[in-house]
């Protein structure tokens, strides 16, 4: 049954009734027809028509009334409307609307416009017919430079892209026209969005918001308007309300379902205008009703005191109808209506605070006084605070140190009750705590409600929600967040890996693998350039045997098996009894003594924190290591931030877990205990949760749990409000002053460091092997070293071979050449210019001879 059908036959129903009755009886009859078959409707209107009746109600849509006022016309049958038409009427004569016309509502809203002052304006509509309402405002926009914009709301029942869209666009004064059945689900988006503020405005061109509770919309101060045609301060309107209500319930899932909407008023007053017109032409005449055929034979049968009875009809008027003062003009049409307005207050939730008329326009009376500044509203109210046992922020105990039986409040305690308890004092108000039911934080849910504490926040069932609540962005968009009063990331917990023995060659750990290798590479590099420099350096070569001089042969000391011997004993910086003569070799040796050098002494102090430190490793190291294996399981705590976090990350790492987790469902615990009781008992384990819940834990259990790898992300912990909460803002300023106090990091100090055990997170990490990374550098230099002595050999070979091309008067290519030949020969013969050797002899083995009287001793050379 409809409200328009609830109505009519309630309205018959009180007339029928004493003290209303006067003798005659009103017999209701209903038909239901189609909205776009013009047929049925009129089969369905000529049926009634052939029992006989004195008037015809309704439909409200448009095709099928146009359908059944042509035939009323025809049958001179009055026809009682209730429905807005946005076109003028026509020739139907015999048809009286109760509804006010077109121009009047559009006149309405063009005159509230004017009385806020609004120069900028966004309308927001859902049928096109609609703009015909606001056509007086559409028109004044240019005359009075008023900025319009225009959206059309999606078929899709979902608008919060187009309300994002309007907030970003910073509209502020909003006129929203649309259907009764779309009000609510639109309200509950708009608050969603956040944009039930004071700095917003809206007016509502629909006549049924009054009856929606909207004191869930109040509490941030928004400015809402809206029209009806019912005047809730008169006692005609409350009495004939309070009956409706006792007599049909209304549904709480659609609150426009038996509902006294507009529908459902304008059809009351209707059938009270048909029966005070039937008692005014029942006076001096008798009225009988009559059977009639829309066709009789070729005539039609019309009734013959329709006409007289529609006159009636438009002369009747009702002073005190449930829809004001009710009257007709010559055109059937309601003269004059009243429009009252009602705003949005944050007390009584909707006030009516004036009304509209054609002459007077405009009139609201100046608002009450509201306590709605700073935290009047919550002082010495009692709270309700919904939390979650969760170490070291929640904890209860049943009984004191004394053995009392402790109840209410004092049976919390932890990080958070000391918070709430301080910012309660800031802000001045009492408070319970409620543990929630299902022991959830707060995720949403199939049908679209959410569980948890953030439920609880939802339907209003709780006032606060103080625990470690994670601000995310779903949550965001349904309740309200304080600052954040403790910031955190996602880590990973995990068993301590246990101290390892030292193995037979331990001695290796300090470098790496890479290092030895490239070590022993540089080692044999060495020995073989020595061996190369050696033999093209000249002045590597010497003679075997000094004391003969006439010997011809010349010796080279780095063969291959001293150079390797060489290099070994610079390594082990003991050194070797072969040096180099040649600048070039002596080059090369002082940079691989420098490599050496810094090798071995890095060795050395690496090697001293191996002995000093115990050695503990740990199968992973970072949230990587996790997801390229799988012998180590993880998870998190089912429907908590951790899960939504690793559920909607794009980065490739943190899909490739939730894909791991979310394949093996028992990695998933409900609680943050049996997580962490889990990594305790098992090796191949590892959880996923806040990074200052595992500080805590760590410190209950540093011995056994240990903190791998960095934060994952960053985030925070925040006190829950429901949506539009005057509350929220107070505990902002209170959260701040707790912070710039020191207050909350005392706190932390006091809960968090609760065991002497030194916490894994703060002791060094293990001694670590030296890699290229480290020291790669002594590879570079020795790789200087190697280039420097090739370039002194070449300088050498070339100086040396340009010597003997002058002694030999031979070419210096050709001298270069031969020294080369020589070189890549393995003898020791060198072909070189003939010795000349001067022996000396003795004086007394020659005779002498004078010149000018001087004894001249002579000598001997011999070649």
């Amino acid at each position: 049954m409809s409200n328009a059908e609830r109505a009519f036959r309630f309205a018959i129903d009180r007339l029928n009734s004493p003290p209303y009755s006067n003798g005659s009886r009103l017999v209701p009859d209903t038909r239901y027809v189609a909205r776009n078959d013009s047929f049925e409707a009129t089969k369905t209107v000529c049926r009634q028509l052939s029992k006989g009746v004195a008037a015809v109600f309704g439909p409200n849509s448009r095709e099928s009334s146009e359908t059944i006022a042509s035939v009323c016309n025809s049958m001179d049958m009055p026809l009682v409307e209730t429905r807005w038409d946005y076109r003028e009427r026509g020739s139907m004569v015999t048809s009286i609307n109760l509804h006010p016309n077109n121009r009047q509502i559009s006149r309405a809203i063009r005159d509230v416009v004017y009385y806020y002052r609004w120069s900028a304006i966004t309308i927001v509509y859902q049928d096109d017919s609609a703009l015909t309402r606001l056509q007086e405002v559409l028109r004044a926009s240019a005359p009075r430079k008023i900025k319009l914009t225009i959206y059309k709301l999606p078929t899709n029942p979902d608008v919060r892209t187009l309300l994002k869209e309007i907030k970003t666009s910073g509209a502020r004064h909003i006129i929203i026209d649309c259907r009764s059945e779309m009000l609510y689900p639109l309200l509950e988006q708009i608050m969603e969005v956040q944009m039930l503020r004071s700095y917003y405005h809206f007016l509502f061109t629909s006549m049924d918001v009054t009856m929606l509770n909207m004191s869930r919309y109040s509490g941030d101060g928004v400015n809402l308007t809206t029209f009806h045609l019912y005047d809730r301060e008169s006692a005609v309107f409350h009495r004939i309300v309070a009956e409706w209500r006792a007599r049909f319930k209304r549904s709480e899932t659609n609150p426009m379902e038996r509902g006294l909407t507009l529908e459902s008023a304008l059809m009351y007053d209707a059938v009270h205008v048909m029966a005070k017109g039937l008692l005014a032409m029942s006076v001096g005449r008798n009225m009988t009703v009559q059977s009639m055929a829309c066709f009789h034979g070729d005539q039609k049968k019309s009734w013959d005191d329709g006409r007289s009875f529609y006159n009636y009809l438009k002369s009747v008027e009702l002073r005190e109808g449930l829809t004001g003062h009710v009257a007709f003009d010559t055109h059937g049409e309601r003269d004059r209506p009243k429009l009252f307005i009602s705003e949005l207050s944050d007390v009584h939730g909707m006030e009516q605070r004036g009304y509209w008329n054609y002459d007077d326009g405009v009139y609201l009376r100046p608002k009450d006084k509201e306590l709605i500044v700073n935290n009047a509203s919550v002082i010495n109210r009692t709270l309700i605070v919904t939390t979650i046992i969760e170490l070291p922020y929640v904890m209860k105990k049943d009984r004191d140190a004394d053995g009392e039986l402790l109840v209410g409040n004092a049976r919390y305690y932890g990080y958070c009750i000391d918070m709430l308890e301080s910012i309660s004092k800031h802000v001045g108000f009492q408070y319970e705590i409620v543990e929630v039911d299902d022991n959830n934080y707060g995720s949403p849910m199939e049908d679209g409600s959410w569980n948890g504490m953030v439920g609880k926040l939802m339907t209003r069932k709780a006032d606060l929600a103080v625990a470690p609540l994670t601000i995310t962005y779903s949550r965001e968009q349904v309740v309200d967040f304080s600052k954040p009063y403790m910031h955190l990331g996602i880590t990973i917990l995990y068993r301590a890996p246990e101290p390892q023995n030292p193995g037979v060659f331990s001695f290796l750990n300090p470098l790496s693998f890479d290092v030895w290798l490239y070590v022993v590479i540089a080692f044999f590099l060495v020995s073989i350039t020595l061996f190369l420099l050696a033999r093209f350096s000249p002045y590597e070569w010497y003679n075997s045997h000094p004391c003969n001089p006439a010997f011809d042969e010349v010796a080279n000391q780095f063969n291959l098996t001293n150079c390797l011997w060489f290099a070994f004993g610079g390594l082990m910086q003991q050194g070797s009894e072969v040096n180099p003569r040649a600048f070039s070799t002596r080059v090369l040796s002082g940079f691989w003594w420098f490599f050496s050098l810094i090798l071995v002494s890095s060795y050395t102090a690496n090697l001293a924190a191996f002995l000093t430190v115990e050695r503990m490793v740990s199968p992973i190291s970072s949230a990587d290591d996790l997801a390229k294996q799988t012998e180590i399981e993880y998870g998190t705590r089912s429907g908590g931030s951790t899960e939504t976090f690793f559920r909607r990350s794009n980065i490739p790492t943190y899909q490739t877990m939730y894909e791991f987790m979310s394949a093996r469902p028992h990695v998933f615990s409900k609680t943050y205990d049996e997580g962490i009781e889990r990594v305790l008992n098992s090796k191949n384990y590892a959880f996923l949760l806040e990074s200052t819940t595992a500080e805590y834990r760590i410190s209950q259990h540093c011995s056994n749990l240990t903190l791998i790898g960095g934060l994952l992300n960053s985030r925070g912990y925040g006190i829950g409000t429901p949506l539009q909460s005057g509350i929220r803002d107070e505990i902002t300023k209170a959260i701040l002053i707790l912070q710039e106090d020191d207050t909350l990091l005392k706190l932390k100090d006091k809960w968090w460091k609760t065991s002497n055990c030194q916490s894994t997170i703060n002791q060094k990490e293990d001694a670590s092997e030296l890699g290229v990374k480290n020291i790669g550098g002594i590879f570079l230099v020795l790789i200087s070293g190697l280039v420097a002595g090739v370039m002194a050999a070449v300088a050498e070979f070339v100086w040396k071979s340009r010597q003997n091309a002058n002694l030999d008067r031979k070419s210096l290519c050709g001298e270069m050449m031969a020294e080369l030949r020589f070189a890549c020969r393995c003898n020791k013969r060198r072909n070189s210019q003939p010795v000349i050797e001067h022996k000396y002899i003795p004086a007394t083995a020659f005779p002498t001879a004078s010149i000018n009287g001087q004894a001249i001793q002579m000598t001997e050379t011999v070649a």
